[in-house]
């Protein structure tokens, strides 16, 4: 009864829910499986995010070298007249270097550390899991301690 309280103060979701299913009395295998189909779905639907960045950072750099050809193209349409021929050189570098640096200095960094924060989410949600798991088998508080503090190191 002293952990209702506990599950309607609690502000992470799946701990509540994880608190919620204990406090229903449910089995601690129930409450496993429950919440492992949470875990598995909501690191599923983080990994899909960070894929997002990972396919543009992957698109960026062809999408600079269509910009080079586009450039180049350009030069090769005003062969007749030299004075042109540096702008549409230096649009073609200038369209590569975009697309590799957007790739390499903010999209692939963005889904690494996208993919990062799922792993020590995940990694919470397991500890979460293994602790309301543990309560629901009634293990003694300092065993289920010993085993948390080992989510942290």
């Amino acid at each position: 009864m002293g952990l209702e309280s506990l599950a309607e103060e609690e502000t992470d979701l799946f701990a509540r829910k994880g608190l919620q299913l204990l406090v229903d009395g449910n089995e601690p295998e129930a409450i496993r499986g429950i919440m492992e189909v949470d875990l598995e779905a909501q690191e599923y639907r983080d990994v899909q995010a960070s894929k997002v960045y990972e396919g543009m950072g992957g698109y960026s750099p062809t999408i600079g070298i269509i910009g080079a050809v586009m450039g180049l193209i350009h030069v090769m349409n005003n062969l007749a007249d030299p004075s042109m021929l540096g702008a549409g050189i230096a649009v073609a570098f200038v369209a590569t270097i975009y697309g590799v640096g957007l790739a390499n200095l903010f999209f692939l960094p963005i889904a690494t550390k996208l993919k990062g924060q799922v792993q020590i989410q995940t990694r919470f949600r397991e500890m979460v899991l293994e602790g309301v798991v543990s309560i629901a088998e009634g293990e003694n508080p300092r065993n289920i301690e010993t085993k948390l503090n080992g989510y942290l190191h």
